[in-house]
């Protein structure tokens, strides 16, 4: 659910992954307060094109581009203000989309984290790495960390968590051997069952003071809280902050506005 403090701090993040990545957004959030899983599509459609009825006065290509993974607000915008692809990002490549979005972001968390193994002397190549959430992005990194010569030995999403110390064989087979091996609670993903050294993660608090990992990828945003950030940070876990590891997305999505 969308709460009003959450899109206070994400506008804010916003604004300042726009100034880490030089991309001439400004920086700004909003939604609709509702469980998205408790509505049909065509709800859902209706939902959002009436969202834009209300606010269309107050977004525009100059004064507050929207953020979406559906074409429903550029045609809705569009029958106030003409034709106007650049209102919104995320669109399908045939309504102006950008090649690559898809895996924009995750592309992103990897170059960032290959440059801050840089800095230390090492590379993706032969690091064991966990991933908590398995969605869009996460199983993109996946792909990507494996195409490099990673091992990830452990992925997990909200149903729950599994392992696989070996890694896969192949990109292709990776989700399926997760899903015949190894089940394990999702919130063991965090801890000493795991030997990890890499973790690209979406959400770690007080409680996870007995992550392993040498490195801390945000791959999603405001996922440390301070309290955590401070435990971590004590034991020398290197943190890659969301604001530059995950600015891969918006800085795909510009060359929609462009």
């Amino acid at each position: 659910m969308v709460e009003h403090d959450e899109v206070n701090a994400l506008a804010q993040l916003m604004t300042w992954k726009m100034a880490v990545v030089n991309v001439p957004y400004g920086g700004a959030n909003g939604g609709i307060r509702c469980s998205p899983k408790d509505f049909y599509v065509s709800e859902l459609e209706r939902l959002t094109r009436v969202f834009i009825q209300k606010i269309h006065d107050v977004i525009g290509v100059n004064i507050d581009v929207t953020a979406s993974t559906v074409a429903w607000i550029s045609d809705e915008y569009s029958k106030f203000h003409g034709y106007t692809p650049a209102i919104v990002k995320g669109k399908p490549i045939e309504l102006g989309g950008s090649l690559g979005t898809e895996a924009a972001t995750a592309r992103g968390v990897v170059f960032a984290t290959e440059a801050l193994l840089a800095d230390h002397g090492k590379s993706i190549k032969g690091l064991t790495f966990v991933i908590q959430g398995f969605g869009n992005v996460g199983s993109w990194v996946a792909r990507l960390i494996h195409e490099r010569g990673g091992k990830i030995i452990a992925v997990s999403d909200v149903t729950g968590a599994v392992k696989n110390p070996n890694g896969p064989d192949k990109v292709s087979s990776l989700i399926y051997i997760y899903q015949i091996l190894n089940p394990i609670p999702k919130e063991d993903i965090l801890f000493n069952q795991i030997n990890m050294r890499t973790y690209v993660f979406k959400d770690i608090s007080t409680n996870n003071g007995d992550v392993k990992a040498k490195f801390i990828i945000e791959a999603a945003n405001s996922t440390t809280v301070p309290e955590a950030d401070e435990i971590l940070s004590k034991k020398g876990v290197v943190i890659l902050p969301d604001i530059y590891a995950n600015a891969g997305g918006v800085t795909a999505s510009y060359f929609e506005l462009v």
